[in-house]
């Protein structure tokens, strides 16, 4: 008899069982899942934004109105007065910072939220799926029922955007996410809704590109590079920026035009195909060992019964 609170042996192979039907699936998911993101693609009718570093007066109204949009407590001022994070965290999806001036570029502002990759690497690294790319809006999404808390996310992003709740019970990914819950009323996001300059505005990431190069083409001595970030950078962002200072002054990173999961998971899919032979043997030593159990299990049975006959004669 098993002593309390231990597990039996039949418990084990059972748990074992199940871990191997587990273990073998993992690699079909991961593959499944490295296809969904090879092939993903900015959708026809992507939503985003462009945000003009020329046009920002720095105001922070994005800021105030994102925090109270979305239920967020932002950080506050030294006063206690104002919200004004300092960085993207768990309590803020978006922020304006000051960019310093260099000798010989001006100071700008720059606006930082989630950029909604093309092909996001976030979603790429999640393993259970909690963050999605939407396949109409193609705004990068997270889902609180699917999330194990394991942060990848965070590790994965070569912009830095997800940020994790850790000082809650039940914590959160917490990123911009084109304030969805009201582009399904018809209004546009918080932070593009109360911009007084429209510094950032809202719309389809087609024409936004648009509305971006003619403006870089209607006064190209306003814009230190004639191109738009976001167009290319890492197989294309929904976020696109505009800027009288180089954008790397405004934190941005320097990326090529390659999707960054689709060189990663090159790699990814290679250690899954080498992990799937041993992974394979294991489930199949585990049956083997689970149906001879049984029949051992059968025959002490029988022995048992055998043994109260003879007992009874």
């Amino acid at each position: 008899m098993p002593i309390a609170g231990s597990i039996s042996r039949r418990d084990m192979f059972r748990v074992a069982g199940a871990t191997s039907v587990v273990a073998l699936a993992a690699p079909a998911c991961a593959e499944a899942a490295q296809e969904t993101v090879q092939e993903g693609q900015i959708p026809p009718g992507a939503l985003g934004l462009l945000y003009d570093a020329t046009k920002c007066i720095g105001c922070k109204a994005c800021v105030d109105a994102c925090v109270n949009a979305n239920g967020l407590t932002g950080d506050t001022s030294l006063d206690g007065l104002h919200i004004a994070p300092l960085e993207l965290n768990s309590s803020t999806k978006n922020i304006i910072k000051l960019c310093k001036a260099t000798p010989t570029h001006p100071e700008s502002f720059v606006k930082q939220q989630c950029m909604h990759c093309g092909d996001p690497t976030c979603v790429a690294a999640c393993p259970f799926h909690a963050l999605q790319k939407n396949e109409v809006t193609g705004i990068v999404e997270w889902d609180g029922s699917k999330c194990i808390g394991c942060r990848y996310c965070e590790i994965a992003c070569p912009f830095h955007i997800p940020k994790f709740e850790w000082t809650k019970f039940n914590p959160k990914i917490v990123k911009c996410e084109l304030c969805n819950f009201r582009l399904a009323k018809n209004l546009e996001p918080a932070c593009t809704y109360v911009c007084p300059t429209h510094a950032v505005i809202f719309g389809r990431r087609d024409k936004l590109l648009e509305t971006a190069k003619e403006r870089v083409n209607a006064e190209p001595n306003k814009y230190f590079e004639d191109r738009v970030y976001g167009e290319h950078e890492a197989g294309g962002t929904q976020v696109l920026y505009l800027s009288a200072v180089p954008f790397t002054d405004l934190g941005l990173p320097e990326i090529g035009p390659a999707s960054v999961p689709g060189k990663a998971l090159k790699w990814q899919k290679r250690v899954y195909k080498w992990m799937s032979g041993p992974i394979l043997l294991y489930g199949v030593i585990v049956i083997a060992m689970k149906r001879n159990w049984t029949e051992h299990e059968k025959e002490m049975v029988h022995e048992e019964k055998e043994t109260g006959l003879k007992a009874q004669l």
